[in-house]
């Protein structure tokens, strides 16, 4: 997940102890501290809260959310589930990679933020070719119930604003998704637990 990589040092992180999608608005969150940008030098730190905010204005203007375009690369396959969604507006047209496991294999789509057209066609990756952890990751993604999809829903009540990227993660042998919300002028990673991904 590049994006929300990227912007780690950004976020405000708020933790989600499960995923609530009966009833998300008595979700309990805690929120952490904000960590400051760091950067050796204050020109830096001020070109990527200018970076930041250039990427949340395109992400803003963009007639497609996030769930769309995870709709849009699902319909492509069907049966297909999304692992991994980000924003990208640093290329000349805005754009969400979006990638979706189906039938054994990682599919890589680029769908138009404006139009929610498919840009450049699809590629598909086998999962052998992925290493042991990222396999097992996918494996539990097949094994619960709850999707991506779900998880961007519970974000955006909880930090109230619409997610800008979205994927799973693994911490200390939890697997968990991790969604980055823009919520007013600020980034904020949600980390949800989807029930019955433990041990997995």
């Amino acid at each position: 997940m590049t994006t929300a990589q990227r912007w780690t040092s950004h976020l405000l992180a708020i933790a989600l102890p499960a995923l609530l999608i009966a009833a998300p608005a008595q979700a309990v969150v805690t929120a952490s501290t904000p960590t400051a940008l760091h950067s050796d030098t204050d020109g830096d730190a001020e070109a990527d809260r200018q970076a930041v905010s250039r990427e949340i204005e395109r992400f803003r203007s963009s007639s497609i959310t996030i769930s769309q375009a995870m709709a849009i690369a699902e319909a492509r396959h069907a049966g297909a589930t999304t692992a991994d969604v980000s924003f990208d507006g640093g290329s000349g047209v805005p754009v969400y990679r979006v990638k979706t496991l189906h039938n054994d294999r990682i599919w890589r789509h680029t769908i138009n933020a404006a139009t929610g057209e498919l840009v450049g066609g699809e590629a598909a990756l086998p999962l052998t070719e992925l290493d042991r952890e990222d396999r097992s990751n996918l494996a539990a993604l097949g094994a619960i119930r709850h999707r991506l999809s779900d998880a961007v829903r519970v974000a955006e009540h909880a930090a109230a604003g619409k997610a800008i990227s979205g994927g799973l993660v693994r911490e200390r042998g939890r697997l968990n998704f991790s969604i980055v919300v823009v919520s007013g002028d600020d980034l904020k990673e949600v980390t949800l637990e989807p029930p019955g991904a433990k041990g997995k």
